[in-house]
């Protein structure tokens, strides 16, 4: 495995997914900001640097998650595997939304509104649409840069 492969790839997964994120809105989709949401979680005041450092670390770390697998012959680093793993990823984030009300103080403050399972509480299927193809798509980047390393 290359680490630092994995990490550039995760960072670049995570640039585009956001760029998608900040795309949304002015697509018709409901806002997805995902680093207000982190950057409220330790403080109901919020504060988005922490939010986007927050955000870029997880992407940092899904992208090692993804290049392990691969390295241990789960798929491979290309498009297919890249997919799956990004559909499996917002599979499992979609799900552990519906837990963040028990550990984000802002949602406990009233300052944020609790997201919901796969954000459905901020836009329904749209969210829900939005964060599947914005997942499939980082995935697909971080199996595009790290193949470029191995």
């Amino acid at each position: 495995m290359n680490i630092v492969g994995a990490i550039v790839a995760g960072l670049a997964g995570t640039v585009i997914i956001s760029m998608i994120m900040m795309m949304a809105p002015k697509m018709g989709m409901p806002k997805m900001a995902i680093w207000e949401i982190l950057g409220s979680m330790f403080s109901p005041d919020g504060n988005v640097g922490l939010g986007w450092a927050i955000h870029f670390m997880t992407g940092a770390v899904f992208g090692i998650i993804y290049a392990l697998l691969w390295s241990l012959g789960i798929g491979g680093a290309n498009v297919l595997s890249g997919l799956l793993f990004g559909v499996v990823h917002w599979l499992a984030v979609g799900l552990m939304m519906a837990g963040m009300p028990m550990m984000h103080a802002g949602i406990r403050a009233g300052t944020v509104s609790a997201p919901g399972v796969y954000m459905l509480n901020r836009g329904g299927m749209m969210s829900f649409m939005g964060g599947l193809i914005g997942h499939a798509v980082f995935g697909i980047v971080v199996a595009l840069v790290y193949g470029a390393f191995v």
